[in-house]
């Protein structure tokens, strides 16, 4: 994963310096992660990888408007930051922002035609605006990657859901 695009020696030392904070969210151990996470942030303000993986921290810990701030951190200094985009995306959907939650799924898009990820952020984000026929072809490719299983299950019962209302009705996600 790349999240700086000039310079991969930079890019090298902002992974380093988060990966033992990584290892502390690998194990669930979200608070401590974000602890470490936001010393990181202390020594180097403009480490994307580090805002990036605070913002999964504490969406996590159900910290939904904080980890969007962290997000949007994460993008400020790495626009092409796939990961952060698409947690964006979905950080925006659960805070009923589904256009914004559209908006950000799309550029990943633009940036990433093919990124399954972006394409179940963006299904998922038309969903929650009612526009089903956008939702199902972007989930349906989606689906069409191979996604793991869980992920599967989830866009399957989406596309159950799609298929129940009307073109205009949104899907509420709980």
């Amino acid at each position: 994963m790349k999240a700086d695009n000039d310079n991969s020696d930079r890019d090298r030392e902002h992974w380093d310096a988060v990966d033992e904070a990584c290892e502390l969210l690998l194990e669930e151990r979200y608070e401590d992660g974000l602890r470490a996470l936001r010393d990181v942030i202390k020594a180097d303000p403009q480490n994307p990888y580090a805002y990036h993986y605070a913002g999964v921290a504490m969406a996590e810990l159900k910290q939904i408007e904080p980890a969007r701030d962290a997000f949007r951190a994460a993008l400020r200094y790495a626009p092409n930051y796939l990961a952060a985009r698409v947690a964006l995306s979905h950080v925006l959907r659960e805070l009923g922002d589904a256009r914004g939650a559209l908006i950000e799924a799309e550029d990943a898009l633009a940036r990433f035609p093919r990124d399954a990820e972006a394409m179940r952020a963006a299904g998922l984000a038309h969903a929650a605006l009612g526009q089903r026929k956008a939702a199902k072809r972007r989930l349906e490719g989606y689906l069409g990657s191979s996604p793991e299983l869980e992920q599967q299950l989830e866009v399957q019962q989406v596309l159950e859901m799609l298929g129940i209302g009307e073109e205009g009705d949104p899907i509420e996600f709980s």
